[in-house]
């Protein structure tokens, strides 16, 4: 009986068709009818954001140099600064003049500490025999002396005032050498001093969660350290009498929840003010004495702090440190060195008449004199890039060259250097008399694999002498890798030692530390400072905004990303609206799979239009068991001869027994086949590729080098012909993460990273993992055992953690 809006009758008048109730029915015109909804399209056009799909080409030029310098540290006097890059200890002058290498030892080289009166260097090294402490002439002009008498693992060495003594946090070198992944548990056992002139150390205490000793000139007799719950706290050098003197947080996380702790809190020498790392930033504040409880300091508002704050970092900072006399902060970022000068800071600031929180001050001189920056030098470390001059011809094997579908029989691959020059078939190309015919009759070649998110991460703080992830990956046909969101910055010093030579491994790729919540963007401008980091001291050329704030935040995060040629990837984080969201706003890259299955022609669409890097990471599935599962209890990675070869006993156990029981094994245990979901996500995968989308494989570190099989066999699973699947291993990865110019295909003029397989990948998906060879910029190794074969004959030799294992595990690996 209601006369609605919007009523007409259909042409033949039977029936009226109506909106009511936010739907649209036919109502027949007959009595008692019952209404039928129709069903509608409705197409809508929306604006998507910026394009951003830069290409990076891969330098390979002789020199270059290193992006990061770690530990630095300012002599007594303000005029070196002792620093490590490339894991060997340099000093520099100050504020201008030359680097210059300290030692000649061939091990790693970490964390320096002055003498009180700067003739002496203390360090501590590391090697698969055992890391030591030593100390070294800062001019150089004499051997390195070794202080300590048994290998241990040393860190945060520190003098005492009077240069007698020095303390260091030491656990077992068997603790560290042990440890397979970035953490070592029991490395930083004890609190112990050896004297500065050598000799057994004496238990000081045990650590008990307190890191980074430090002394001052204020309290000789004391040594602070820095623990997350109790705040920097200080004892006797006979470990007695500990006293807590404050507690730094930072700001409460947007979603609720209490401050997080400062990360490391430093007393300055003079003892009454600290420097803390919150984050990122930097801040200096001032150390309140008072009674009773421990006082806690927020930076997160310097204005309304109970002492003076004062944030001395825009774009962050790491390995903080302070003058001699308290008056500066010390930081580095990349291969930058920052002085901020506290008292020129506040004379800026009066002068201006702005304090440190924007408010202005009464009698200011020049209301128009410029902020006050600090002083920021680059610090520039050479060094030479690992280049082959063989010149070689990979002949007689099927070449599948990603080149569209071109599959060559019989052919040609010429190489020199680290560049392919030709491919085609036999005898089509022209060969140099003088090259060498490596004869791969019988195989089929494909270009070097693209994990486009691998997690390897290394020891952090002080560095391991090979990465076993690095050699597992390498041996399994990974020669680039790209890992998204690092947690620290020893990814770049690893990197530069891939690049050197020093270090067997895949070509390392990162985004570095993610970009979180915690940033808190304010702005546009605020968003260009923060990706700053990333542009011009990282040199990443990729960042991973990890769900940091709102639909606004996360835009002013792609604007900036957009001006500073940043290729920005995301966390997928379970929801398929915020996925969708990032997407339109025109976010190049979504790490992990969208969270719901089937995926319909809207998404695919979408997808595929807008050319998003979808990288599902099947092996940690969203909405059911993880794929890893599946192969995990289907599979005997735990007998395969060459994961026991390049993977540690005590990690491959953690991994293939007890699944469930580790921290990191995800959803584990066993499962009916049909509640598995990877196929499902799988075919969503599919759908965008032949649509003419992007995918990559990303292994995420779940199983080091086979790994990565398994995630490639899984994207398969969804009904990929095996041509398809091998070029979302290749070319469509190498395009996911900027480097198609130089990777991905086989091709004149791309890096020669090769794969070379004993049984064909297009008959079938699991002959990825028949290899023989694998090249990487242009040396060829065997996939057994990673010895170079060519252009050098030169065994890898024996991997340190070989030997591990309980007696007779270890039968048949050489």
């Amino acid at each position: 009986g209601d006369v609605l809006p919007g009523m007409s009758f259909t042409p033949d008048s039977s029936e009226v068709v109506v909106s009511y109730g936010g739907r649209i029915w036919r109502v027949p015109i007959a009595p008692g009818a019952d209404p039928i909804p129709v069903p509608f399209r409705v197409r809508t056009e929306l604006p998507i954001g910026p394009e951003l799909a830069f290409q990076y080409p891969v330098d390979d030029s002789e020199r270059f140099t290193v992006r990061q310098i770690r530990d630095a540290v300012p002599s007594p006097d303000g005029t070196r600064l002792a620093f490590a890059a490339l894991d060997r200890l340099y000093v520099r002058p100050l504020p201008d003049g030359e680097p210059r290498r300290l030692t000649d030892l061939e091990v790693v080289e970490a964390q320096p500490a002055w003498s009180p009166d700067g003739a002496w260097i203390a360090f501590v090294t590391w090697s698969p025999d055992g890391g030591n402490l030593y100390k070294v002439r800062a001019d150089g002009g004499a051997t390195p002396v070794r202080l300590s008498t048994r290998p241990a693992i040393f860190q945060n060495p520190v003098w005492s005032p009077d240069g007698e003594r020095l303390a260091a946090i030491q656990g077992p070198a068997r603790s560290f050498r042990e440890a397979s992944r970035q953490f070592a548990p029991g490395a930083a056992a004890n609190i112990v001093s050896i004297p500065a002139a050598g000799g057994d150390w004496t238990l000081v205490a045990a650590t008990d969660g307190r890191a980074f000793p430090h002394t001052t000139s204020s309290d000789p007799d004391r040594i602070y350290l820095y623990h997350r719950q109790d705040g920097l706290v200080s004892i006797r050098w006979d470990g007695t009498d500990e006293r807590a003197h404050v507690k730094v947080t930072g700001g409460a996380p947007p979603t609720g929840g209490e401050p997080g702790p400062a990360s490391l809190v430093l007393m300055a020498p003079s003892g009454d003010r600290a420097l803390a790392q919150v984050n990122n930033d930097l801040y200096a504040l001032a150390v309140p004495y008072v009674g009773g409880d421990t006082p806690v300091v927020s930076v997160a508002n310097p204005s309304g702090a109970i002492v003076p704050v004062r944030k001395l970092t825009e774009v962050g900072g790491q390995f903080p440190a302070w003058s001699a006399d308290g008056r500066r902060a010390h930081w580095s970022i990349g291969s930058a060195h920052l002085i901020y000068d506290l008292d020129e800071a506040r004379a800026a600031e009066e002068k201006t008449g702005q304090t440190e929180d924007g408010a202005g001050t009464a009698g200011a001189e020049d209301e128009d004199a410029p902020a006050y920056e600090p002083a920021e030098i680059r610090v520039h470390v050479e060094a030479t890039r690992d280049i082959p001059d063989g010149y070689g011809v990979l002949r007689g094997g099927r070449a599948v060259t990603m080149r569209g579908d071109e599959v060559i029989e019989n052919a040609d691959v010429v190489v020199r250097g680290n560049r392919i020059v030709a491919v085609g078939p036999r005898g089509s190309v022209d060969v140099v008399d003088a090259a060498r015919i490596l004869d791969v009759r019988g195989t089929t070649i494909v270009p070097g694999f693209v994990d486009t998110h691998a997690h390897m991460r290394p020891s952090f703080g002080v560095h391991k002498t090979q990465p076993w992830t690095y050699l597992a990956n390498l041996a399994y046909g990974v020669t680039t890798t790209r890992d998204p969101q690092t947690a620290t910055t020893d990814v770049l010093t690893y990197g530069d030692l891939v690049e050197t030579g020093d270090i067997v491994g895949p070509r390392i790729y990162s985004t570095g530390p993610g970009v979180f919540n915690a940033e808190q963007i304010a702005d546009l401008d605020h968003a260009r400072r923060v990706l700053t980091r990333y542009s011009e001291y990282y040199d990443t050329q990729t960042i991973k905004m990890y769900m940091a704030g709102n639909r606004q935040q996360r835009q002013w995060i792609l604007m900036a990303a957009k001006e500073q040629e940043l290729l920005p990837t995301t966390e997928a984080g379970l929801d398929m609206k915020y996925d969708l969201e990032m997407i339109i706003d025109g976010y190049p890259g979504l790490e992990h799979s969208f969270p719901i299955f089937p995926l319909y022609r809207d998404v695919i669409s979408l997808a595929a239009a807008t050319r998003i890097a979808y990288t599902p990471t099947l092996l940690v599935s969203f909405g059911g068991p993880f794929g890893e599962n599946w192969f995990f209890t289907r599979e005997n990675p735990h007998d395969d001869p060459k994961l026991r070869r390049f993977i540690p006993h005590a990690e491959l156990d953690r991994v293939t027994r007890r699944r469930g029981a580790g921290v990191d094994a995800g959803p584990g245990g066993w499962f009916r086949e049909e509640e598995y979901v990877f196929r499902q996500h799988a075919e969503g995968v599919k759908a965008i590729v032949e649509a003419g989308g992007i995918a990559g494989v990303g292994s995420h570190g779940q199983l080091q080098g086979l790994g990565y099989h398994w995630e490639l066999w899984a994207i398969q699973s969804g009904g990929l012909s095996g041509h398809e699947a091998l070029r979302v291993a290749t070319a469509l990865g190498a395009e996911a993460i900027g480097l198609e110019g130089d990777l991905g295909s086989i091709a004149p003029g791309k890096l020669a990273d090769l794969v070379v397989l004993d049984a064909n990948p297009l008959d079938d998906i699991r002959n990825t993992n028949r290899i023989r060879y694998v090249m990487k910029n242009g040396r060829l190794y065997d996939a057994d055992t990673l010895d170079e074969t060519w252009p050098r004959s030169r065994p890898l030799g024996k991997p340190a953690w070989l030997g591990d294992e309980p007696d007779g595990v270890a039968a048949g690996i050489r």
